[in-house]
């Protein structure tokens, strides 16, 4: 499979252009085991008791909202480089009356507009694997989280088991560029996702460039038949 185009300005187009259909079909391509696998994502982050929390590649700001409905002291800020998927994210937010604990803001990973350790914990939902550079955006990361402070990340994984592995790589070549293409109009953008995932450094290949960064503790936590992944390291 090829690799993808990962610049920002093909990154941000390809959001833009399914935003509009992005939450129905997170849910609807993943059969809904996306929401319990971010249920478990902020349990983690909630761990550590983090009054400031930076969601980084917030899209909708599904993240966001839902650290926010099940841990009300906590404020959280989230980037995204897609206007169309913050515009979308800023309606749901103030919808549901959490516009006191969350701000939305357009920024790259690769330049966070935020000074040396300003949050408690930062956190990303399948955004990691459409950095530019993922070295320098675990790096910003890094360098924004105070010392102690916690980064975790839920990203797909490819399983390795039979008959898990064949399914879930017929699915993803054939299955979701096919139906995501029809329902958000962009194949692109669905023909894209499967090829992103295939290209990530997964598991321990992750955790070395997390350790190279700085990160300690590195973490790796398989989810349902190793289909999605939660890392987690922490800034010493």
């Amino acid at each position: 499979m090829p690799t993808p185009d990962k610049s920002s300005q093909n990154v941000e187009a390809m959001f833009n252009s399914i935003a509009s259909n992005y939450d129905f079909l997170n849910h609807f391509l993943s059969l809904g085991i996306d929401r319990k696998w971010r249920k478990r994502l902020i349990r983690l982050v909630a761990k550590g008791n983090p009054q400031k929390v930076l969601d980084v590649a917030t899209g909708t700001a599904d993240l966001a909202m839902l650290l926010a409905r099940e841990y009300g002291g906590v404020s959280i800020t989230g980037v995204d480089i897609s206007e169309n998927m913050l515009a979308i994210g800023k309606r749901k937010v103030e919808s549901e009356n959490l516009s006191g604990q969350i701000s939305l803001h357009r920024a790259s990973a690769l330049n966070l507009p935020f000074e040396n350790d300003s949050f408690d914990a930062a956190m990303v939902a399948f955004g990691v694997r459409n950095f530019e550079d993922l070295s320098m955006g675990l790096s910003e990361v890094y360098r924004t989280l105070r010392n102690g402070g916690q980064f975790a990340i839920l990203e797909f994984t490819i399983p390795d088991k039979f008959p898990v592995a064949q399914l879930y790589r017929f699915y993803f070549r054939y299955v979701l560029p096919l139906f995501g293409g029809i329902i958000s109009g962009s194949r692109t953008a669905y023909k894209y996702l499967p090829e992103s995932v295939l290209a990530f450094p997964e598991k321990e290949n992750f955790l070395e460039i997390m350790r190279q960064v700085g990160f300690t503790g590195c973490t790796c936590k398989s989810l349902t038949f190793g289909i999605a992944s939660i890392y987690t390291g922490f800034k010493p």
